[in-house]
């Protein structure tokens, strides 16, 4: 399994670049990250996180389906994304990540996304998200901007982190997942 990259890591600050269907063994990279983010109990995984600065995450939301039914199958895997508009009420929600772990916090996102992208057969897409795709969709598409949900935590909430966020640094955190801090 490839290890995550934990906080601290450059690759997780930067903007990640677009790819073409000739990039490099892609089927093989997306099989690796869906079993990546399953072995790591994840809903999501975005290529940054494995090291990989590109436009690439995938996502399984069914975990979610108790709540949202429509949820049941949703593993779709999004290459090139680009969201282009967010609307809805604002929700609240404690996420977390598996680039930070150990960290849990209420993060607030506009409940709905317009995006487009092409799939792994790169076949373009266009469609609206609501709910807690909505949100996992938008968690690992920072990923690609280099942004974090620790980013959109309040300057207090933030400095109350300061402490285990250096520490994670440090390379002390526990995971039960391979990791690096690269």
């Amino acid at each position: 399994m490839r290890p995550i990259y934990i906080y601290g890591s450059p690759v997780l600050r930067q903007v990640a670049q677009d790819i073409t269907p000739e990039y490099p063994n892609l089927p093989e990279l997306i099989k690796e990250m869906q079993q990546a983010m399953a072995g790591s109990d994840g809903v999501g995984l975005a290529a940054p996180q494995i090291g990989l600065s590109i436009r690439l995450f995938v996502v399984d939301a069914t975990p979610f389906a108790d709540k949202e039914p429509q949820l049941a199958d949703f593993r779709k895997v999004f290459i090139n994304p680009n969201i282009t508009d967010r609307f809805g009420s604002d929700t609240h929600f404690t996420e977390g990540c598996l680039s930070i772990p150990g960290i849990h916090e209420d993060v607030v996102r506009p409940s709905s996304i317009r995006m487009q992208w092409v799939d792994e057969n790169f076949t373009p897409h266009q469609e609206e998200f609501s709910g807690m795709a909505a949100r996992i969709i938008q968690h690992e598409y920072d990923h690609l901007e280099g942004i974090l949900f620790i980013d959109h935590l309040s300057p207090l909430r933030k400095r109350m982190l300061q402490s285990k966020l250096k520490n994670m640094q440090r390379g002390r955190y526990k995971a039960d997942y391979p990791c690096r801090l690269g």
